[in-house]
């Protein structure tokens, strides 16, 4: 990041605030309209925005039908455009208008990117529309094949023609394209193959008018444009002031980035609107990295327009400097990566994933041809839902619920509640339930081992909490040896990403884990979504809820004098933290520093925000920089050190697009790479 950037910036962290605009226009009036996209460019600065669209023909008006060919206007136009560039010399965005310009006899319908007075092109529409409302044919030229010209055009020479993108090289680097209208409706928009030559940001002008629908049809438009140009895709249409002898206007506004709405503004608003978000630039450029098959579309492509599919684009150049002032981040980071907070979208996600896990595990059964699983249940959070799972493989497969062999296996610390918990479980859902006492087989292998333990010696240290981990693992192996069973893995993504878990002997093996890709945080609602789905009896839900109220713990050392219970979140961190550092680690490969900023903005603050349902009042709290700084610094070495755990992993079905860590799927790394260099970037990055 460039020393003069301040940490609290989104442009320190690969940001950049992209606006649309709205402004209220005068049907055929220039110098009214480009006071009114002066006013905004002024506001839009004094936000922050680097990257400012404003709509289709905004400094003429674009419905003023055949006064497009009036060279009053036209004349006017120019006239307003030098004006308008030269007033905002001083000021920081990329602007750009749109307006009809005269060219070789012909009149384009173009959009013109501006900064900091210099006009850095025009692009002309290529495609017209003359169906329906729209007359365009009748006053312009399509710009279609226009390439390599140049113009002059309010006393200054521009590049002109559809082969244009503009690459900032100042501390804001970007490169983005523009397209117009109705460009973006057609089978094979321009703005694809700029995306494929390097856009990242596709701009829209438009004056698209409104009828009913129309609105979620253009959002859809640009939400799939920037999904697959894995892009931003900005859009401004013309609103209330155009003139409306046949025609409405909303004056719709939306930044979008990879498929996702960030900001939209207020439709048939009595003002001016200017809306803007903050663009992550480091999630495209990361994701287009890693998806092969775009990059595999862009050799394609640049081996087709060296043949004939068209010119190729040439790079105009500006150096756009980023704010060096703090700001907060313009978009909503959610706390919970793996937990949507909004209520229906969170509610899908529980019924798909629940249905993934009990897909996978129904295959995982038939493929194997048994008929019977033995699962350890403790009363915890991981084992509820995979004995809920279990439960739901055996109905799909028509088979009795009996058939699930269900333990209890109590250590030196279980507690009363959990195991009461565990009994309430195995009985309600029907399964066959037993409980396996492992003390006295601890209590021998201590004494093997002449562990201080066994002289009654208070040492709880990693080897006396490993023989029980071990021990249960061992003990429901050897039972699915006896009733020709699979046995159920319980572990959680969570857990793999921290290392907790006990390698090999202990709860990190299993013959198949539904659980392996699911975060704790989304187990907790997937728990809460069985108790209120009608699935299961009163009784059995009430346990579930019993469930989300216990203290996350391995339940493996005994309480202490103070009387509290081991907590796992106590050792390793908040999962609340921790699982969003897994997150942006994996799915994105972001800086520590980054992931650090991002964290800050979404905890920063409680009263900020959505917060996703049912989360307790209690949990709604907090973090500042320092102490999410502490938890990402062990999250960096805990994840490098137990790599090895990742590596021999059972199988289990990838849940969410977050993705998995098994080493045959979404994570490949050596087990013994070096943490060093992350946490290099974290302590330089992050101030203390």
């Amino acid at each position: 990041m460039p020393d003069k950037l301040p940490f609290f910036s989104p442009y320190a962290h690969g940001f950049v605030r992209v606006g649309v605009a709205a402004p209220r226009p005068r049907p055929a009036d220039p110098a009214f309209n480009g006071a009114g996209i002066e006013a905004v460019v002024h506001e839009a600065e004094a936000q922050g925005v680097a990257v400012l669209v404003l709509p289709e023909l905004c400094l003429s008006a674009y419905a003023i039908d055949d006064l497009h060919l009036q060279g009053a206007l036209l004349m006017a136009v120019e006239a307003e455009l030098a004006r308008l560039a030269a007033a905002t010399a001083d000021l920081a965005p990329l602007f750009v208008v749109g307006a009809p310009v005269r060219v070789r006899g012909g009149l384009y319908n173009c959009a013109i990117p501006v900064h900091r007075g210099r006009i850095l092109g025009v692009v002309p529409k290529t495609f017209l529309p003359s169906y329906r409302e729209f007359y365009e044919r009748r006053w312009f030229a399509s710009g279609a094949g226009i390439a390599g010209e140049t113009l002059q055009i309010a006393g200054q020479d521009a590049p002109f023609g559809v082969d244009l993108m503009f690459r900032s090289t100042g501390t804001c680097p970007f490169t983005a394209h523009v397209e117009i209208c109705e460009d973006l409706w057609v089978p094979e928009p321009p703005s694809g193959r700029a995306a494929m030559a390097g856009a990242e940001f596709l701009l829209n002008l438009t004056a698209s008018n409104i009828t009913i629908g129309k609105a979620q049809t253009r959002r859809a438009l640009c939400q799939v444009q920037s999904l697959r140009c894995l892009s931003a895709y900005a859009y401004a249409a013309a609103g209330p002031g155009e003139s409306t002898t046949d025609l409405a206007w909303d004056g719709q506004t939306g930044v979008f980035e990879l498929g996702e709405a960030l900001a939209e503004g207020e439709r048939f608003a009595k003002n001016p609107v200017l809306t803007f978000a903050d663009v992550d630039l480091g999630r495209i450029r990361a994701e287009r990295i890693r998806t092969g098959s775009f990059n595999d579309a862009a050799a394609l492509a640049r081996a087709e327009g060296v043949r004939s599919a068209g010119p190729a684009f040439r790079l105009i150049d500006f150096a756009l400097d980023a704010p060096t002032r703090e700001m907060a981040l313009a978009r909503t980071v959610e706390r919970y990566p793996y937990v949507p907070s909004d209520p229906a979208h969170l509610r899908d996600n529980c019924f798909e994933a629940w249905h993934i896990q009990v897909q996978g595990l129904t295959e995982r059964l038939r493929s194997t041809g048994l008929k019977h699983l033995v699962i350890g249940v403790s009363g915890g959070l991981d084992s509820t839902q995979a004995l809920i799972v279990a439960v739901k493989a055996m109905e799909a497969l028509g088979l009795p619920r009996a058939n699930i062999f269900a333990y209890t296996l109590p250590g030196f610390a279980t507690s009363d509640g959990t195991k009461e918990s565990a009994w309430a479980l195995m009985r309600g859902l029907g399964v066959t339930a037993e409980e396996l006492d492992i003390r006295p087989a601890a209590r021998q292998m201590l004494a093997d081992l002449k562990h201080p333990f066994a002289d009654g010696a208070p040492v709880h240290d990693v080897t006396f909490e490993n023989v029980q981990a071990g021990l249960r693992t061992d003990y429901l192996f050897r039972l699915a040896n006896m009733k020709g069973a699979l046995v159920v893995g319980t572990g959680d993504l969570s857990e793999l990403g921290l290392g907790w878990c006990t390698y090999g002997v202990g709860d990190h093996m299993s013959h198949y884990n539904p659980n392996g890709g699911v975060s704790k945080t989304l187990i907790q609602h997937l728990i809460r979504f069985a108790a209120t789905s009608a699935e299961f009896s009163a009784e059995v839900s009430a346990t579930l809820i019993r469930v989300l109220e216990s203290e996350i713990s391995p339940e493996l050392v005994p309480p202490g004098a103070d009387g509290k219970t081991q907590s796992t979140e106590a050792t390793v961190g908040p999962y609340a933290l921790q699982d969003f550092n897994l997150f942006y680690l994996t799915r994105y490969g972001f800086a520590p520093s980054k992931i650090a900023w991002l964290a800050f903005s979404a905890w920063g603050d409680a009263a900020a925000g959505p917060w996703p349902p049912n989360i307790a009042q209690a949990d709604r709290r907090a973090y500042d920089l320092a102490t999410i700084k502490r938890w990402l610094r062990l999250f960096l070495t805990r994840f490098f050190a137990n790599q090895f755990k990742r590596s021999a992993l059972p199988n289990g079905p990838k849940i969410s697009s977050g993705g998995s860590l098994s080493p045959r799927g979404d994570w490949r790394a050596p087990s013994d790479a070096s943490a060093a260099a992350w946490l290099a970037e974290l302590d330089a990055g992050v101030p203390d």
